[in-house]
């Protein structure tokens, strides 16, 4: 059965040819072999017709230009020879290289996202013409997938931009609105989206009148015209820079560097030979594989409705209500004022109601771009705030959240007023962090209407919400609350009641772990270290003084109680507590941070209690502290998995990626251990079960190694 097409040909004027690209059935265009295969016959016939002036290419899809390559082909080549990676790049540089050799004018008409093959194709043409709207964007992601554009961008872009500007998309990743992008000479004009194809056959009339494009083919064929004093300042700023936002872990930015630097001498056709051969040596490798299993995790939760039936369907949530103005409940509120929810909000010290008020603002109207609030935008928001202390004014919340001091006896107040002034079909929420779900509903009237949304600090930066149904939390209400946590632009995991719900069950055994080392002999900068090379984004102990010790003992003490034989009862942290040392926000914790700039330093307060209590002085390798640190969080995440915490092993993957910074390029917690695989796991254990409980391997975990299956594959 022949599929259906995606590009149509149509003639806007006698001599344009006019290419749309319009994917049925589906959100976005990707360049999947079908299309290409289309295009590659559409070209065909065009270049046959001596009576055309222009060809533009344009999309059908609304602000939505070409999302890419199709990753799912891309997976399924993985274990293909390097010759056959090889050829797959030569035959993308071969067909899209045709839209710069036509006897006519090609320009892309973009409208919306343009990234990846997208943008590689956009840059084959001779011009490019770009809508003056928020959704249009042009950019190189595949450095954030392990490779770098292998279907020319990485060679023609610098040819037509200029190596620094070339160098900064294509090893950060980062795309460019349409401003940005004509600038830099990346579009030759910006429109309004109602004029971008008159626009576009406007500049193909120019063109053949001026011939420039003909110039420019010949320019953008050549070496790049560069000092070699100014190519070694590019390279070493560069390199410089990449090794700071990579710390050595994520290849792809060096290789597009090293890459771009060698072929800047080189002319087109050599520098995409270049290109081909040292992408295969990228493609398919365990990085690659990772980062494009953390591409399709993120896909698959913005598709999850987060319950299993079809006829379920999520309630509109027109306004919402937040109890509490302080960290949390402030960034709650923020986070939808973004998005233009309007909120009613309210705590119980009028003092800290005004402080959070203030706070609310600037966060809601931060500017990502110059990283200070915008006083325009905040004029903007502020009619979606009602500030108020009257609670009759929640009874029109579609959802309450509440978001107060995490003791089970103040909430249960909180909820026994707003409960009977709230509808029938209203949602009544926790933030809570620790305490279940199904405890604090007890005495509701509509328990089924009840449960969590655990929102991550700081909010605006944290993309995980936990949503965590109770033991009597209907279907439809954990439908409406993923569906309005996607709304404020946030990945919502499903997660059933249980002590420390999916992130900080998994978090405790590698902080708890931590504790245990510094109690063996183990130094902080050694253990800080190991975490960090193995790829977190901070050691657990600095995470212990960032959390706040005070947080961290009543959290660990509720674990403890949940699971006496994993979890240690460890002395340091009650010390510290005791002598009023809480992390960050009291100047001292595990280090110091009373100095000008507040960076930590390892305190002697700390050393001399930590030798007080220690019951060894052993030496660890690096690799003996990740196993300690990690493997545990692993046994664990199987335990959740048994105890069916979670729909799929895909969820404590992401749930780890964006609630703690777990490496992306590990590809998630399961898929790392998946790469290391069950059976080699199984023996990394054994020099560790007399540590106890928290080392045996689980019943899953052993199934998994008799098997020789992955966690994915359950």
């Amino acid at each position: 059965m022949a599929e259906t097409p995606t590009i149509t040909l149509s003639m806007p004027q006698p001599d344009i040819a006019l290419l749309t690209l319009d994917a049925p059935g589906k959100g976005a265009n990707v360049l999947s072999r079908h299309v290409l295969e289309e295009l590659a016959s559409h070209l065909d016939a065009l270049e046959k017709r001596t009576d055309l002036a222009g060809l533009v290419l344009r999309s059908g899809k609304e602000h939505s230009f070409i999302a890419g390559a199709d990753l799912r082909e891309f997976a399924a080549s993985f274990t293909a020879p390097k010759e056959d990676v090889v050829q797959m790049c030569r035959a993308g540089h071969a067909l899209f290289g045709r839209l710069s050799q036509c006897r006519f004018v090609t320009v892309a008409a973009i409208d919306g996202v343009c990234v990846g093959g997208g943008a590689e194709l956009a840059l084959w043409c001779d011009r490019r013409v770009a809508a003056e709207h928020p959704k249009t964007e042009i950019g190189f992601p595949e450095v954030k997938l392990g490779l770098f554009p292998g279907w020319g961008g990485a060679s023609r872009t610098p040819r037509m931009i200029g190596l620094a500007n070339a160098l900064e998309m294509v090893t950060s990743g980062e795309s460019v609105s349409a401003r940005e992008a004509y600038k830099m000479g990346l579009v030759s004009d910006v429109v309004p989206p109602e004029r971008l194809l008159d626009a576009a056959i406007n500049l193909i009339r120019i063109e053949r009148q001026t011939g420039q494009y003909l110039k420019d083919r010949q320019t953008w064929s050549q070496p790049i015209p560069i000092s070699e004093t100014e190519l070694g300042f590019l390279a070493a700023t560069a390199s410089a820079m990449i090794q700071q936002q990579t710390k050595g872990h994520y290849p792809a930015p060096v290789a597009a560097l090293d890459l771009m630097m060698e072929n800047a001498a080189e002319d087109l056709e050599t520098a995409l030979k270049h290109e081909a051969e040292e992408m295969a040596k990228l493609f398919g490798s365990p990085v690659n594989q990772a980062l494009i299993n953390v591409f399709f995790l993120d896909q698959r939760n913005k598709k999850d409705r987060g319950v299993e039936r079809d006829d379920i369907a999520p309630r509109d949530v027109r306004q919402v209500g937040v109890v509490g103005a302080g960290i949390m409940g402030g960034g709650i509120v923020a986070a939808n004022m973004r998005r233009g929810v309007p909120v009613v909000v309210t705590d119980a010290s009028p003092a800290a109601l005004a402080r959070g008020v203030q706070k609310i603002m600037e966060e809601a109207s931060f500017n990502r771009e110059t990283k200070a609030p915008d006083a325009a935008k905040a004029i903007e928001l502020a009619p979606l705030l009602n500030v108020s202390r009257a609670d009759e004014e929640f009874a029109v919340c579609d959802v309450v959240i509440e978001a107060v001091v995490e003791r089970l006896d103040v909430k249960r107040k909180v909820f026994a007023r707003l409960e009977p002034l709230l509808s029938d079909t209203a949602i009544l929420a926790s933030n809570t962090s620790t305490i279940p779900i199904t405890t604090m509903a007890e005495g509701l009237k509509r328990p089924e209407r009840f449960c969590g949304i655990h929102f991550f600090n700081p909010v605006r930066r944290m993309k995980l919400v936990e949503v965590i149904r109770g033991e009597q939390t209907s279907d439809e209400t954990i439908a409406t609350a993923v569906a309005y946590v996607k709304r404020l632009g946030k990945s919502p995991i499903v997660v059933k009641d249980g002590p420390g719900f999916l992130v900080n069950r998994l978090l405790f055994p590698y902080m708890n772990e931590a504790l245990e080392l510094l109690l063996e002999g183990a130094s902080v900068e050694d253990i800080e270290k190991a975490a960090k090379r193995f790829g977190m984004p901070m050691g657990p102990i600095t995470l212990f003084d960032m959390v706040g010790l005070d947080t961290a003992l009543y959290a660990g003490g509720v674990m403890h109680e949940a699971f006496p034989n994993r979890y240690a009862d460890n002395p340091l942290l009650a010390k510290l507590v005791e002598q009023g040392r809480l992390g960050q926000k009291s100047g001292a914790g595990f280090f110091n941070y009373q100095t000008k700039k507040r960076e930590p330093q390892l305190d002697p307060g700390f050393g001399q209690l930590l030798d007080a209590h220690r019951r060894g002085q052993k030496k660890f390798t690096q690799e003996e502290l990740q196993h300690r640190l990690f493997l545990p969080m692993l046994l664990e995440a199987t335990r959740v998995l048994e105890a069916g915490l979670v729909r799929d092993a895909r969820d404590v993957d992401l749930g780890l990626i964006y609630g703690i910074g777990f490496p992306p390029f590990r590809g998630g917690l399961m898929h790392w251990a998946d790469t290391v695989g069950a059976a080699k796991i199984v023996e990394l254990l054994k020099p560790f079960e007399n540590l106890g409980d928290r080392y045996q391997p689980t019943p899953l975990l052993r199934e998994a190694a008799k098997a020789n299956r992955g966690f994915y594959g359950r």
